[in-house]
């Protein structure tokens, strides 16, 4: 008799987790009291929105996570709640929160705490936790802001553990921690526009894209919200339309696209095909009230409307 061997799953770093606190009021409004209709609090960060719609996909995750204090013992308790597995390394200072104020018309407000300070021994311990968790993974996702006074030399680390152990390295970033990941020869960033611009210094996408190009990634792919995506690597450029129609809560649909990437890659996808799966999880995002989960129902049928990227050239 033989036996299925396990899926091998995708390895999600958060390094800057968070408590996720979503209010709903009927109008958002500055200056005056607001009544809250309803409060969600997840265990959250644009990593852990990543793990949890790749769950979703049956895409079967492992997050390794730095958290501390009574904020990181409620979030991990809440990723064990919701059956998400997660090695935890332990920090002596506080997991931080964020709060989103929703309104279901107005884009979110976001309240965000800049989290704990990671000592170097802590980022030692989390670099030595990855390198087990990898172990007959299938990919690497580092995903998220960065805690305060983290180097830059911390996200080269873990891109490089990631390449030791011979998996592709998905990484999502911003600022100088985006230029340092394209150094360390990222297999690709996902970077939004702003974010591709701020961390380059580039006036516009194609210029923004060559530069972290050139500076060792392997391909860049890059969301623009409700005008869609754009990928580049050695071959070429590619660009997918937002899905038409879709409105709701933006918050996570960045995340959603990453998960949608991944998944499709490692299902065998070229970069092409898996652009418009990141575009379909991201628009599947939008119909959710909350960051980290998407309407599968409009994800499969968005995804069998028939479309297709088309290539654009290697510049634009």
């Amino acid at each position: 008799m033989t036996t299925t061997p396990a899926p091998r799953r995708v390895v999600v770093v958060t390094p800057n987790p968070a408590v996720d606190i979503t209010y709903t009021v009927a109008e958002q409004q500055l200056g005056v009291t607001q009544r809250v209709q309803s409060v969600v609090r997840r265990a959250g960060g644009k990593g852990v929105n990543v793990a949890r719609v790749l769950e979703s996909l049956r895409v079967p995750t492992l997050q390794v996570l730095p958290l501390g204090g009574a904020s990181g013992t409620w979030l991990a308790d809440a990723l064990a709640a919701d059956d998400l597995p997660t090695r935890v390394v332990e920090l002596r200072a506080e997991t931080r929160s964020t709060v989103a104020v929703v309104d279901g018309v107005q884009h979110p407000t976001l309240f965000a705490e800049a989290g704990p300070v990671v000592t170097p021994e802590e980022w030692t311990t989390l670099t030595t936790e990855l390198r087990r968790a990898l172990h007959d993974a299938s990919a690497l996702v580092i995903s998220g802001s960065l805690p305060p006074a983290t180097p830059d030399a911390v996200v080269e680390a873990l891109v490089r553990t990631g390449h030791d152990a011979g998996v592709p390295v998905i990484v999502d970033v911003s600022g100088t921690a985006l230029l340092a990941a394209a150094r360390a020869g990222a297999t690709i960033l996902k970077p939004n526009l702003d974010e591709a611009l701020e961390a380059t210094g580039a006036a516009d996408l194609a210029t923004a894209r060559a530069a972290l190009l050139a500076l060792g990634a392997r391909a860049v792919v890059i969301s623009r919200g409700a005008d869609g995506l754009t990928a580049g690597d050695a071959d070429g450029a590619h660009e997918v339309p937002a899905v038409p129609g879709v409105s709701g809560n933006p918050t996570g649909a960045g995340d959603a696209a990453t998960a949608g990437l991944v998944a499709a890659l490692r299902a065998g996808a070229t970069l092409p095909e898996a652009l418009r799966t990141a575009a379909v999880a991201g628009a599947a995002a939008v119909l959710e009230p909350i960051a980290g989960a998407i309407d599968l129902a409009a994800f499969h049928r968005f995804l069998d409307a028939p479309a297709a990227p088309d290539p654009i050239g290697a510049t634009e």
